[in-house]
């Protein structure tokens, strides 16, 4: 039960160790013009960043000045920010990151939110300060019960959820398991799908038949990572324990293109000096065998999506989530997978207006 406080101190072995490694990186070799994946010259760039031009120091500290803390749940060490508002009778909110992300996604999110909420925000387990997890069973209904457990342990006995990503999956489920507490369920994606029966398709909008084509040009183009994860987690997991550069190109395939190379390598650090690299794709392999809720999700939910992100589909999202009070695409210049990041007061102003009306 105890929670003990926590700060990130890297030993500079591994630092020099990361750093002999990328020195001495293999390219692999790449047919112009082509679009197979990730591609060498966009590696290369993250690599000699990596290697001469990012402080992994000055990310550290930056890291280092938010509470974080340590505790063991189900068996499993838990680390996460605990960041207190200044107003007493705020909020508790609870965000979740997802893959390739790490609880740095929501680092600059944390000054808008915390005027209005009381902030924990835990690294999944498998993944890095968390990992890695040392059992199997740790899918996404197992995760949203340590973080109602979580919650109930920092003494919050009422709370919102957020999430993206991974976490916009585990979001819903934390209201699923723990609907006493949880007063809303605000998330970046719904990722409800077609369910096979014909009548779904019947009468599409436009609007549907866009997100449909984004959905179907997704799974036969960049899905197969989500494949393997679910079938061989362990065999892409020698590659990218091992090789820093494997790692960033595999991440890369799944971090936004207009990333800054800051939170892209400060990330990738995440996962390399934690070794988590591999354990955290596990989850992946557990949701895939986990049983699937047989009822929808009854707590508001509100959906925040970006332009150039996975296209929700409502007809498919009501089917899974009984009680969607709020369906928004984020104004422009909101784009892409990251919007805590990368749109922050786009994505912080929404969640605040969202939970403002459910205190």
């Amino acid at each position: 039960m105890s929670i003990a406080p926590f700060r990130i101190e890297i030993p500079q072995a591994d630092l020099d160790d990361l750093r002999d490694r990328l020195a001495r990186t293999r390219f692999t070799h790449e047919i112009p013009g082509t679009d197979h994946g990730v591609s060498v010259e966009r590696v290369k760039r993250l690599v000699g960043q990596w290697l001469d031009g990012f402080d992994w120091r000055a990310q550290e500290a930056r890291l280092n000045a938010h509470p974080q803390f340590t505790t063991e749940i189900d068996g499993q060490n838990i680390h996460f920010l605990h960041v207190r508002s200044d107003n007493p009778d705020a909020l508790p909110l609870i965000l979740t990151h997802g893959w390739p992300g790490s609880f740095l996604e929501y680092v600059k999110a944390i000054e808008p939110l915390k005027r209005h909420f009381h902030l924990v925000i835990p690294s999944l387990p498998g993944a890095g300060f968390s990992g890695p997890t040392s059992e199997p069973g740790w899918d996404i209904t197992r995760i949203a019960r340590a973080w109602a457990e979580l919650m109930a342990r920092l003494g919050y006995e009422r709370y919102g959820v957020a999430g993206n990503d991974g976490g916009s999956t585990i979001s819903p489920e934390l209201g699923r398991v723990d609907p006493d507490h949880v007063v809303g369920v605000h998330v970046t994606q719904l990722y409800s799908f077609p369910s096979g029966d014909p009548a779904e398709f019947a009468d599409l909008s436009e609007e549907e038949q866009r997100g449909l084509a984004v959905l179907d040009w997704f799974w036969k183009e960049k899905g197969a990572f989500n494949v393997l994860h679910s079938q061989q987690p362990q065999t892409i997991a020698h590659a990218i324990m091992d090789s820093p550069a494997g790692l960033l190109g595999w991440q890369a395939q799944i971090l936004d293109e207009d990333l800054d190379d800051e939170f892209v390598l400060t990330n990738a650090s995440i996962y390399w000096f934690t070794g988590t690299a591999g354990s955290s794709i596990r989850l992946y392999w557990e949701n895939a065998r986990m049983e699937q809720p047989k009822e929808p999700t009854t707590k508001p939910t509100a959906l925040a999506m970006a332009e150039g992100d996975f296209a929700s589909i409502r007809r498919f999202a009501d089917r899974d989530h009984a009680s969607i009070v709020s369906w928004k695409t984020l104004p422009a210049p909101a784009h892409g997978h990251y919007t805590a990041h990368s749109a922050t007061e786009a994505l912080t102003s929404d969640m605040i207006a969202f939970f403002e009306d459910l205190r």
